[in-house]
């Protein structure tokens, strides 16, 4: 019985580890959640990668004033999602894209009852964080 028992726990413990492998979970300040799904270099730009990513950010959520070194661009899932960037607020609900410009700082938030998910994209530097914190 013990043996079944540390065996059922170590094959637990390799599933975990597999999936934890593939897809990582960053939060950033303010309550946005990414799940990476994959990595890729880019082609021709050996210090560039694109990263695929759920993006969710739960109801009353806010995403701190941020930057991504390089570009992103996304595809709303489900919810709505209000970005502020430049002085400029616009709100994005599901079947609607967004695409935040090279460095440009932005925040987003969540002024919705369910929680707001997008698909996003992210052609960034390789030696930068996928998100930096802007004041």
């Amino acid at each position: 019985m013990k043996i079944a028992t540390l065996a059922a726990a170590a094959l637990a413990g390799a599933a975990l580890v597999a999936v934890l492998d593939r897809t990582v979970l960053a939060q950033q300040q303010g309550g946005i959640t990414r799940t990476i799904l994959q990595r890729a270099d880019v082609c021709g730009k050996s210090n560039y990668e694109a990263i695929m990513a759920i993006s969710e950010l739960p109801p009353g959520g806010v995403g701190d004033k941020h930057r991504h070194h390089g570009v992103e661009v996304a595809y709303v899932l489900d919810g709505a999602i209000t970005i502020e960037a430049e002085g400029r607020s616009t709100t994005y609900k599901a079947g609607e894209v967004i695409k935040n410009d090279n460095e440009a700082a932005h925040g987003a938030k969540n002024t919705g009852s369910t929680t707001a998910r997008s698909l996003a994209v992210y052609v960034v530097e390789k030696s930068k964080p996928l998100a930096e914190p802007v004041k």
